[in-house]
């Protein structure tokens, strides 16, 4: 299943993004000024959307940064209005976490809980650290996003999908040109789904593929 990433600056631009897609991750953070109103108006629609702000940067990915409440009432505001999945940073302010999570579970929305590192990707035992925590922080699934510099990154990332705990739970991907294979491969061998951009050039992670060249790759494995 690929997830097609959408970063808008406006609310109509962002709906024109979603008309004719399935599944989409909204990232809330580019759009300019947005609103609680924005976020019904959204999140409304009768498609599989993930509400995502994140945060200014990787160095501040913990939650409790100025402007979090801001990050909290639009998530909350999506979440309120249908979203199907609401996306949190590992390791961020507990109390952010638990009113977004139990917010969540009261609609129904299932949990994503994600770790970026931007710079490389950590050894096995690492990896396996990080998703148990996103577990422990209460995801329904773990998404692991680490920047790939050496074929052996690549072998990591996939190797989670072999644990019997992880599979099916866990979206991995590898970051950068050297780590787009993991972006075909990981749906195949037991995640969820995988991200994908809107088009050529609207890409919102080094190394995504846009949605129509990967949905020919994944077709043309799955039917081979």
């Amino acid at each position: 299943m690929i997830c097609v990433s959408v970063y808008e600056p406006t609310v109509e631009t962002c709906l024109d993004a979603l008309s004719g897609l399935n599944f989409a991750e909204v990232r809330i953070d580019a759009i300019v000024h947005g609103a609680v109103d924005d976020m019904r108006k959204i999140f409304c629609r009768p498609l599989t959307l993930i509400a995502t702000f994140r945060p200014e940067g990787p160095a501040d990915a913990r939650g409790c940064i100025p402007g979090n409440d801001t990050r909290k009432e639009l998530l909350l505001a999506a979440i309120d209005a249908g979203a199907s999945y609401v996306d949190i940073e590992a390791g961020s302010d507990g109390a952010y976490r638990a009113q977004i999570v139990a917010r969540a579970r009261l609609r129904g929305c299932k949990v994503i809980v994600s770790s970026h590192n931007f710079y490389e990707t950590p050894d096995t035992g690492e990896l396996v650290a990080i998703a148990s925590r996103c577990f422990d922080e209460g995801a329904d699934i773990a998404k692991i996003a680490c920047m790939v510099n050496a074929d052996r990154d690549k072998i990591c990332l996939l190797g989670l999908l072999g644990r019997q705990d992880f599979n099916g739970r866990t979206v991995v991907i590898g970051m950068g040109k050297k780590g787009r294979i993991t972006r075909v491969a990981a749906p195949l061998l037991g995640s969820p789904f995988t991200y994908a951009s809107l088009s050529d050039g609207k890409e919102t992670a080094d190394g995504q593929i846009d949605a129509l060249t990967l949905g020919h790759i994944l077709k043309a494995l799955r039917d081979g």
